[in-house]
């Protein structure tokens, strides 16, 4: 069975991308439900963006998959980055006739959502299943 995965991108968010790394790299590599709800529960301004293309990556992992309905518990987030976007700049009126450049930066956020990794089990190999007979039937003796 093939991993499933999907990606969202938002841009031209009006952030900064330094104060955007910060929520973002809260919730990369964790569980989507615990990523959903620490985005939800943070304070941050730049949290409600990343929730927004977080549920828009899970929307789209949906739509792809539509043979197999996977739940948000199956899922996590295997890449989050931040790039920077296009600057504005603006000028703010300074004392003595001078004017102060400020710099109004934005961001994209990529987020990319797969599904995890079903643990297979292996069986035992029969040298170790031989040896662990060995060492009871050797103890059973002492015992005696």
């Amino acid at each position: 069975m093939r991993m499933l995965e999907a990606q969202a991108v938002c841009r031209y968010i009006g952030s900064s991308p330094r104060k955007m790394r910060l929520v973002i790299d809260l919730i990369r590599g964790k569980s989507v439900d615990e990523a959903l709800t620490i985005l939800h529960f943070l304070p941050k301004h730049a949290a409600r963006a990343a929730e927004k293309v977080l549920r828009s990556v899970v929307s789209n992992i949906h739509n792809k998959g539509e043979g197999s309905r996977l739940e948000t518990n199956e899922m996590f987030v295997k890449t989050a980055f931040v790039d920077c976007g296009p600057s504005m700049k603006r000028i703010l009126p300074a004392p003595m006739g001078r004017a102060y450049r400020i710099v109004k930066r934005s961001n994209h956020i990529t987020i990319v959502v797969s599904q995890k990794p079903q643990k297979e089990k292996k069986p035992a190999p029969a040298k170790v299943k031989e040896a662990a007979k060995e060492t009871t039937i050797v103890k059973e003796q002492k015992e005696k």
